[in-house]
């Protein structure tokens, strides 16, 4: 398959000033050893740095916001001694309100190397943050949005979850409605709504199972994503993923990346990589990640993707957008599974969940809700 020569670099920032209790990712609360971990990660971008031209880079975590402005500083450095930043279109940093003091924030802004905040916000209602144990409260994210505005920053993403423990669907209009007072007087230009997902070990699901907490049933999670998607309709905000909404020309062109297969970059703990055939990933503990870093060798461990995983992939990405699946692609890299995918699109079709074009199968608006069920039925499954 061709693609895209210029990377995509992610850096995994596994610091967190607590556990929120629906969180799988790997991270520890606690910033003991943090120096170490920026070196070890400086290591890492230079033992892994080429000289390549990058598209995007990408700060997550973790918390990337605990960073200090001087470790931000070290570590943008050494990016760019290690690869050509030149031409790199979007740079990312994912923040929590309670670390954006303005302060902060104008720090962060006058290094002019991060032109994109993402601020995970997750609800607008006290109650649901202190069930999901966010660290902040709604004023605080509230004045994170505007103070992130009014210090210059243009292009502001927030995250919110929808499915929370014993949500209403007005709970999760009331997010909507409170987003909308913030429109006219903030940068906000793109906004990322995610299910809550229960992964298995988390906080939630341990409370889950004990019967504290209760989720919404099925009928609640799709009235709020209807609503979502309408109330992002009125207000600007096209759909071009499965949970993405941005105004024109505003979508993440990193994430965006990724559902294209595009080669990307990981470094850190925990962080995956992917060159096209193979992906590999670092292993999740930080004490052999920064001795390892010292030595020359990041632990990491790899798998070779066959033809069928690459279709599997494929189908399933290109399905949570907006676009679907381009025939001219499908054709060209994938010509043994065009009758498959034509067939299986039959059904759907038929259920107003695809719509076919001369060019592609796109996810109709419900359709995306089902992105995934309508993808895994066309997935190849090597004997």
């Amino acid at each position: 398959m061709k693609l895209e020569t210029k990377p995509l670099l992610y850096l995994h920032i596994p610091y967190c000033h607590r556990k929120c209790s629906y969180c799988a990712f790997y991270s520890v609360v606690s910033s003991d050893g943090r120096a170490e971990y920026v070196d070890a990660l400086c290591n890492e971008i230079r033992l892994r740095g080429d000289g390549r031209a990058l598209k995007t880079i990408y700060f997550g975590g973790g918390t990337p916001s605990m960073l200090s402005i001087e470790e931000l500083n070290k570590i943008r450095d050494v990016i760019g001694q290690s690869f050509d930043i030149s031409q790199v279109e979007e740079v990312t940093i994912e923040a929590n309100p309670e670390d954006l003091t303005k302060d902060y924030l104008k720090e962060l802004y006058d290094m002019k190397f991060f032109n994109r905040l993402s601020i995970g916000v997750q609800s607008f209602n006290d109650s649901d943050l202190r069930v999901i144990n966010r660290r902040h409260d709604s004023m605080q994210a509230t004045r994170a949005i505007m103070d992130a505005s009014e210090v210059g920053f243009l292009n502001l993403s927030i995250d919110i979850i929808m499915g929370l423990p014993s949500q209403k669907v007005a709970d999760f209009e009331e997010n909507l409605c409170r987003m909308e007072e913030l429109l006219p007087q903030s940068a906000i230009k793109h906004i990322s709504c995610y299910e809550l997902t229960v992964e298995e070990n988390t906080i939630l699901d341990k409370q889950l199972k004990m019967g504290r907490l209760t989720l919404p049933d099925e009928d609640v999670l799709v009235a709020e994503y209807e609503a979502l998607q309408k109330w992002c309709q009125e207000k600007g905000f096209e759909q071009y993923e499965v949970s993405n909404f941005a105004l024109p020309g505003w979508h993440s062109r990193h994430n965006s990346r990724y559902w294209q297969q595009v080669p990307y970059i990981g470094v850190g703990t925990g962080a995956h990589s992917f060159d096209g055939n193979r992906r590999r990933w670092n292993l999740s503990d930080i004490k052999e990640y920064i001795e390892g870093a010292k030595r020359g060798e990041v632990p990491y461990a790899e798998e070779q993707l066959t033809k069928d995983d690459m279709f599997n992939e494929f189908v399933m990405t290109a399905l949570r957008t907006a676009k679907g699946i381009n025939k001219r692609s499908l054709q060209e890299h994938y010509p043994d599974n065009v009758a498959l995918v034509s067939a299986k699109m039959e059904k759907y079709k038929h259920h107003g969940l695809i719509k076919e074009t001369e060019d592609s199968y796109e996810p109709t608006s419900k359709g995306l809700l089902q992105a995934d069920a309508i993808a895994a039925e066309m997935f190849k499954i090597e004997n």
